[in-house]
């Protein structure tokens, strides 16, 4: 059937209500205001370089009016205009060097902050549960904490660098013109000012929609990229690259529709925003000539009128471009911070002690789950009850959607149970941290997913800070050193992304070795062989049983022949413990498990 070529007109976890740019702002200011003595000195420099900037257009009059001497008169010409014009040099060297002295004295504040929202967005998204990860778009999300991060440093440098230091400048100048000319060139330029800016506001409001649109279909397209590159094997394998190639095609088409709109609503501004300021210099010029004819007025104050207004209009001209790029930065910080917002739904009780692990015992108490909590959420386990004692082995067996893997992630507190409990040693491991109960276990997964590092980066990623022998000896232990040293670049060999360099068996030793790098009293196997072969997996098994010994082992299996040794086998059927016992046991009681066992051997797999 062919897939319909309709999109989403959002990205799903697109904000549903954003909060207003005030209350964005105060989300900010925290962040700037350890920093609020470089911000005074920032403002000092502004207000150093305004003055300065302003200065050089009065300096250009005094310069102009100088040069009408009385002929005879060689000192004045030697004296005045030479001093006026190193008086000039210096305004305008003054000027820049304020500028660059206060842009420099901010850097610090400016990368500061953006520095520790990006580090908190990480750290909390680190702490979301494992529901957000599996639901969220990873492209859209990367998109919106680099816009967010450059968001930081956009908002400050245009309201400090831009903003602030225009409306600074328009202020000195209406207060010149107004004292040297009157109330009418002041006149003139306030009202052309509120007439631009009122105009500039009204249209760049009216075409944030757009904008906005833009970058959410910007995201739609850049997940959709991303999401089919990750997936490369899987569009290879079912011949998908123009199906994959269309879709993004779609997704760009819409982007370039949006993009059309913002573009043509951008004229629209610009032109607007050039008309307002024509009519303003046209008259302010006709009002300065009308003033040198009548004799009031000299031919340098008519150089300094116009270099008011080109001083003023060269800041006015990008107005509308600053202001519609705060407004989109303040939606773009707006979407980062509601990030932070996102509830962490497994969060450490208040004041919640370390676990202490005495002998590791673990126990599943009555336990209850469902990943959807909502009236429709389909049952996962069922009052499932059993006990890892200390130093002993247990296995969960049972066909695929028993809820086996459930049980490891409700252990690592990925999700909290839906009723029941799971204790180490007595303590319920929902009023522990979530740190100290993750340090105490170590898993091996099914799916082993690397990062895209270089191999001995990847075993070491099991205790951070590891020497080099002992990171050898986890990879001996795991059967991969032998690998590892014939390969050119031996444990500096990069992995690829996701580990894809690597063969499924390979990375399921890479997970092995990290894990016993890691050394913990409590171990968890899922499926920790599956991409073995037979010889290999045979020795793995011999080592991974040396390492369980003394320590609470939870072995989530598929295959019966791997768990015939465990001190105790748990055998689940939909969602619910079925029998349990130890491998003789269970095959004497001829039940689900011998006829488990029964189908396995025959090389058929269980319903």
């Amino acid at each position: 059937m062919r897939r319909s070529a309709a999109l989403p007109a959002l990205p799903a976890d697109a904000p549903a209500a954003p909060r207003s740019d005030a209350a964005t702002l105060r989300r900010l200011l925290p962040y700037l205001w350890q920093y609020r003595w470089r911000v005074g000195i920032a403002l000092a420099f502004m207000l150093a370089a305004k003055g300065a900037n302003v200065g050089v257009p009065v300096l250009l009059k005094q310069l102009v009016d100088g040069l009408s001497i009385k002929p005879g008169e060689p000192a004045a010409l030697l004296v005045v205009p030479v001093g006026l014009l190193l008086a000039y040099g210096a305004l305008r060297l003054s000027t820049t060097l304020f500028t660059e002295l206060r842009e420099l004295i901010f850097a610090k504040a400016t990368e500061g902050a953006a520095r520790q929202i990006s580090l908190q967005v990480f750290r909390h998204l680190h702490a979301l549960s494992l529901r957000f990860h599996l639901e969220r778009q990873t492209g859209g999300m990367s998109r919106d904490i680099e816009r967010g991060t450059r968001a930081v440093h956009s908002l400050i440098s245009y309201s400090l660098y831009s903003i602030l230091p225009t409306l600074v400048e328009v202020a000195l100048v209406l207060g010149i013109l107004a004292w040297q000319f009157g109330a009418a060139f002041a006149a003139i330029t306030g009202v052309a000012l509120v007439v631009y800016i009122t105009f500039t506001v009204s249209v760049t409001e009216w075409r944030t929609k757009f904008r906005r649109q833009m970058n959410e279909y910007d995201a739609v397209a850049h997940q959709k990229s991303i999401d089919a590159l990750l997936n490369y094997e899987t569009v290879k394998y079912f011949g998908n690259e123009d199906f994959e190639t269309r879709r993004y095609d779609e997704s760009l088409e819409r982007l370039r529709r949006a993009a059309l709109k913002s573009q043509a609503s951008l004229s629209a501004l610009n032109t607007g925003q050039q008309l307002i300021i024509a009519v303003a210099l046209v008259a302010m010029l006709w009002q300065a000539t009308q003033g040198v004819v009548a004799g009031t007025m000299s031919l340098g104050d008519l150089v300094m009128v116009n270099a008011f207004m080109i001083q003023l209009y060269i800041p006015l001209n990008f107005l509308g471009v600053l202001y519609r790029e705060i407004k989109q930065s303040l939606t773009d910080l707006d979407k980062m911070f509601g990030l932070l917002d996102r509830e962490r739904e497994v969060a450490d009780a208040p004041g919640a002690p370390a676990l202490q692990v005495r002998d590791g015992t673990v126990r599943f108490e009555g336990v209850h789950f469902a990943y959807d909590s909502g009236p429709n959420g389909r049952p996962i386990l069922h009052d499932v009850s059993f006990e890892i004692p200390a130093g002993r082995t247990v296995a969960v067996v049972g066909a695929s959607g028993a809820g086996k893997s459930t049980l490891a992630r409700l252990l690592y507190r990925f999700y909290d149970v839906s009723g029941g409990r799971i204790t180490i040693d007595g303590q319920d491991i929902r009023a522990v941290q979530q740190d100290s109960l993750r340090r105490a276990i170590g898993i091996v997964p099914q799916d082993t997913v690397l990062f895209n590092d270089t191999v001995g980066y990847n075993i070491a990623y099991g205790r951070p800070g590891a020497t080099t022998d002992e990171v050898v000896a986890a990879a001996r232990s795991a059967h991969i050193h032998d690998f590892i040293a014939a390969t050119p670049q031996g444990y500096e060999t990069m992995v690829g992304e996701r580990g894809l360099k690597l063969s499924g068996g390979e990375k399921q030793r890479v997970a092995i070795a990290r894990t016993l790098l890691k050394n913990p009293p409590i171990m968890v196997f899922d499926e920790a062989t599956s991409a073995l072969d037979s010889a290999n997996e045979r020795a793995i098994q011999a080592e991974l049983r040396q390492v369980a010994r003394g320590r609470s082992t939870l072995i989530i299996a598929h295959r019966l022949s791997t768990v015939v040794d465990a001190h105790r086998i748990v055998v689940l059927h939909q969602g619910r413990v079925a029998e349990s016992g130890t491998h003789d046991q269970l095959l004497a009681a001829g039940g689900r498990y011998a006829q488990m066992w029964r189908l396995q051997q025959a090389g058929a797999e269980p319903e």
